[in-house]
Formats: C-alpha cells, sequence, structure tokens
C-alpha cells in the first residue's frame, strides 16, 4: 500500500513539474507559436502523468482503467488540438517572432 502511494507520488509530482513548466513557457517565452509548443508538449505530459498517478493510486479497478482510457485519449488529442490551433494562426498570418538587430519585426 505505501509503494503504491510513493509511486503515485511521484506521477503527480512529475505531473505538477511539466505543468509549472508549461506555464512558465506561456508566461515568458516571446511568441504565439514558441508558446503553444511550450503548452502543448507540457501540458500533454503533465496530464498523462498526473491520470497515471491516480490510476496508479486508486489500484486494479475500473476506475482506474477508465482513468488509463482518459489518459490514453487525452494523449492523442491535445497534440492534435495544439497542432491545428497553430495551423490556424500561420492560415491567418500570425507573424512569429523575429528579432533583426535588437528590433522585434
Amino acid at each position: 500500500m505505501l509503494i503504491r502511494e510513493i509511486i503515485a507520488g511521484l506521477f503527480m509530482s512529475a505531473g505538477f513539474f511539466f505543468f509549472l513548466t508549461a506555464t512558465l513557457g506561456l508566461l515568458r517565452l516571446p511568441d504565439f507559436y514558441s508558446r503553444m509548443h511550450a503548452t502543448g508538449k507540457g501540458d500533454t505530459l503533465a496530464v498523462l502523468f498526473s491520470l497515471i498517478g491516480l490510476a496508479v493510486y486508486e489500484g486494479f479497478s475500473i476506475t482506474s482503467v477508465k482513468i488509463v482510457l482518459i489518459a490514453v485519449f487525452m494523449f492523442l488529442a491535445q497534440p492534435t488540438a495544439t497542432h491545428a490551433i497553430s495551423r490556424a494562426a500561420f492560415r491567418c498570418n500570425v507573424k512569429p517572432f523575429t528579432n533583426v538587430e535588437g528590433t522585434n519585426k
């Protein structure tokens, strides 16, 4: 019982770490595409690790199987959504950040 709680805590901590780094990327990166990259990768891993941690904590039951299925769906859906939003921004002529001689053009 204690080992399962420790493993679940490690997964949940990893999820929190990736949520934190994705949030920092969202706040600190200069343009839309960089921010989408940071949040797309970070949030996907954060949700995956957090849900796996919850499934491990729950033990083997129908609830943990449902949690794992949600994790698989999120692992497939979040990168697809991030790609679709980035592609829509590109088609709407959202310009990426370029720093030429100290100016933002």
